[in-house]
């Protein structure tokens, strides 16, 4: 079964830069669409940014679009989503999901969604951006 794990999530100023990984197991990374979730404490779950299997595109949420890049290794099974210009809005849980082909969707032709039939999650990792 497919696995992911997020990691490289801490603690940073406002106006730091993180950046996170997630590591594929159990099934060929170009294979699925991959997303990027947050959730803040008491907030909705937020679509953060996205890669489609399709066609390769990332898209991003208007709140992250020119300070947050997604990016694609394949051959370490690993995505990336390089974080500039934190703010403190952009504190949460950030987690890893997989959408595959069995679906019948293709997740992020039409953009990033907040609610999706993602088929594989991460447990996440915790961004903090504070002073």
């Amino acid at each position: 079964q497919v696995q992911l794990v997020e990691s490289g999530g801490g603690l940073v100023q406002p106006g730091g830069t993180l950046t996170l990984s997630c590591t594929v197991s159990g099934g060929n990374l170009d294979s699925y669409a991959i997303g990027w979730f947050r959730q803040a404490p008491g907030m909705d779950r937020e679509g953060v940014s996205c890669v489609s299997r399709g066609d390769g595109r990332t898209n991003y949420a208007d709140s992250v679009k020119c300070r947050f890049t997604m990016s694609r290794d394949n051959v370490k099974n690993t995505v990336y989503l390089q974080m500039h210009s934190l703010e403190p809005e952009d504190t949460a849980v950030y987690y890893c999901a997989a959408e595959g082909d069995n679906t019948g969707s293709y997740y992020c032709v039409n953009g990033v969604k907040d609610h999706y039939g993602m088929d594989y999650w991460g447990e996440g990792t915790l961004v903090t951006v504070s002073s």
